[in-house]
């Protein structure tokens, strides 16, 4: 089926107007060390904003003649673009978010591939190099605001989630908008665009017009959750452990709405960071939330994390039950203290540099059969490492559900094996069952299949 396309020519506005001939002739290079291929699947992915497609496999076979070319011009490049969707232009002209965000993409895949992977300054197989590199990228996509005093909240949450959870996730975004609060999220749909919404009407009844719409995504994970334009900042970050610590480095605090495997790997990856014994005493807000109808949800959630990390984990976040108001002040309070705790010790409000973060956090993991079915699930481990190793299978059950790598390994080689103690296994299967039960793996109207077997 042939889906409405235009063809256009753009220019940049403002960044990256000027590339060399070296970073041209690799971003156009399809072959193992060129970025043509990653290049095409975001630009497709930005483009495709507004969709009902999660699925990254989907989308590269609905718009197979989708091509993307730069032209070397006398006054600075154009992107000339062929087969692009119909639903990023409006009377024949690109909308003007998304037309930024295209550039973003150009900017940060241009800039991980030269400056941070092939740069010697950046040793990625140690903690602190990993952590200088997030902080080149951020830099280099002006993301890091020196003067301006904390008010970033991390907003976490399913992509798949119905309209009571999603008018709720505005809500809570309109309360923070009204008290100042800038809204980071992974820039897609569902949990993600609502507080950006929400906030966006906060912020213009308060007059404010410098609010702060940060998308952090990467690019196995953007076809499946395209930035939506209310994002004024997108930064694409070179894998999904990157974009974790980046959201954790620049944010001030956390609010976690309904979500499913992804919204899972996000709470073990947080809590994880929070029980290494280094940052028992750094301030960090961490609140779960979602309407009446969602209680359920966060009652499963709190069982499970009982179940695996304990008591110790569970006095890291709270639970608030419907009551947005109530969410917006605890963050405002809890940034409150984050700015007091950092401003005694001369930290940055910009970038956490104090949050220690294990290396188990760090290092990318691919999700191949082989990988998943080798993870260490068992008790006898420091809390935080299991922490680690919970949050990498949920990661693969992710990549399983919605990347194009993930759901090809799937129809080739079948389900993902989960291996592990059953005092681990049992919870998992029953909070992974209970998503597939409440349609959280997948958009609504999409029949799920799983690609993973727990064996226990």
């Amino acid at each position: 089926m042939e889906h409405d396309v235009v063809d256009t020519l753009i220019s940049p506005e403002g960044m990256l107007e000027v590339l060399s001939k070296a970073e041209v002739i690799k971003l156009l290079d399809s072959g193992k060390g060129g970025l043509y291929n990653i290049f095409r699947n975001c630009a497709l992915a930005v483009l495709n904003c507004g969709s009902t497609i999660d699925d990254g496999k989907e989308l590269l076979e609905r718009y197979k003649s989708f091509d993307i070319n730069i032209m070397q011009r006398e006054r600075g490049i154009k992107l000339e673009i062929k087969g692009a969707p119909a639903i990023a232009f409006v009377d024949g002209k690109m909308i003007k978010g998304i037309h930024e965000h295209l550039f973003a993409v150009l900017r940060d895949i241009v800039f991980v591939s030269n400056e941070v992977t092939d740069n010697p300054k950046f040793d990625l197989s140690r903690t602190d190099g990993i952590t200088d590199a997030v902080f080149h990228i951020l830099r280099n996509a002006n993301v890091l605001k020196p003067h301006l005093n904390p008010n970033l909240v991390v907003c976490w949450g399913g992509h798949s989630i119905n309209r009571a959870e999603y008018n709720y996730s505005k809500e809570v975004g309109y309360q923070m908008g009204l008290r100042g609060l800038d809204i980071c999220t992974g820039c897609g749909p569902g949990a993600m665009k609502g507080p950006m919404k929400g906030a966006t009407i906060g912020h213009a009844k308060q007059r404010t017009h410098q609010g702060r719409y940060l998308g952090i995504s990467e690019p196995g994970i953007i076809a499946a959750e395209s930035p939506n334009p209310i994002v004024n900042d997108l930064i694409i970050m070179p894998d999904i452990e990157k974009r974790l610590e980046a959201f954790v480095r620049t944010g001030h605090g956390i609010v976690v709405f309904p979500g499913g495997a992804g919204t899972a790997e996000e709470i073990l990856y947080i809590l994880g960071i929070l029980l290494h014994p280094e940052n028992a005493e750094i301030p960090f807000p961490l609140v779960f939330t979602g309407p009446e109808t969602s209680r359920e949800y966060f009652v499963q959630i709190n069982q499970f994390i009982a179940d695996t990390l304990g008591p110790e984990a569970q006095k890291r976040y709270k639970i608030i039950v419907d009551d947005p108001e109530l969410v917006a002040r605890e963050m405002q309070a809890g940034i409150k203290e984050v700015r007091e705790f950092r401003k005694a010790r001369s930290d940055a409000y910009y970038f956490n540099w104090a949050l220690k973060i294990d290396q188990e956090f760090q290092k990318p993991f691919a999700p191949t059969h082989e990988n998943m079915r080798n993870l260490s699930l068992h008790k006898n481990q420091p809390t935080h490492l299991l922490a680690a190793n919970l949050r990498r299978a949920f990661s693969g059950v992710v990549a399983g559900n919605v990347k194009d790598e993930g759901i090809r390994a799937i129809e080739k080689f079948g389900h993902f094996e989960i291996h592990g103690d059953p005092a681990i296994m049992g919870p998992m299967d029953s909070l992974l069952a209970s998503f597939v039960a409440q349609s959280r793996m997948k958009l609504a109207g999409k029949a799920y299949t799983p690609c993973y077997r727990i064996v226990q």
